[in-house]
């Protein structure tokens, strides 16, 4: 059986003069300014957290991740994201596509590092990580340049038990 769900996140650029990095799938992005929030508000690996909670029904952004961040100190989206694939029992992801809309940075040239973060982070082939992006035209506020919004849908089906 097969089953699909989507997830979303966006978060707004830090002020100037703010030192926080920004990170979108789990890539460094240097140049540009951070986003906001209490994690590395890494909007990626978060709508594809959000998309596998979707699936398991198990939230882990929200008192799970205010935990390990507010109490436990952990800032790193990608400890989120393995606590959400730990919630997925006997289904394994087999594609997920990406959508995020920024009008900064451009993000062509970090798309092959965030596929690659990705298939590492998914335990997935890279060819089964796709994303796009789109500079919003400057119709919402990410695509006037106040922050990053993105759009995750995954797909996941029964593990094959008998390997």
């Amino acid at each position: 059986m097969f089953r699909v769900a989507i997830g979303q996140d966006s978060h707004r650029f830090t002020e100037p003069g703010d030192k926080k990095k920004l990170i979108l799938g789990g890539v460094l992005i240097e140049g540009y300014p951070g986003l906001k929030g209490n994690s590395d508000a890494d909007v990626v690996l978060h709508a594809i957290t959000n998309a596998i909670s979707g699936i398991s029904c198990v939230n882990i952004l929200g008192k799970r991740a205010d935990d390990l961040c507010l109490n436990k100190g952990i800032t790193d989206s990608t400890v989120y994201l393995k606590e959400a694939v730990a919630t997925l029992g006997n289904k394994e992801i087999i594609h997920v596509s990406i959508s995020i809309e920024a009008l900064i940075p451009k993000l062509l040239p970090y798309i092959d590092s965030m596929r690659s973060s990705i298939s590492g982070l998914l335990n997935i082939d890279i060819n089964s990580v796709g994303i796009t992006a789109t500079s919003g035209e400057g119709l919402t506020e990410f695509g006037k340049g106040n922050g990053i919004f993105c759009t995750a849908i995954i797909t996941v089906k029964e593990k094959d038990n008998k390997k």
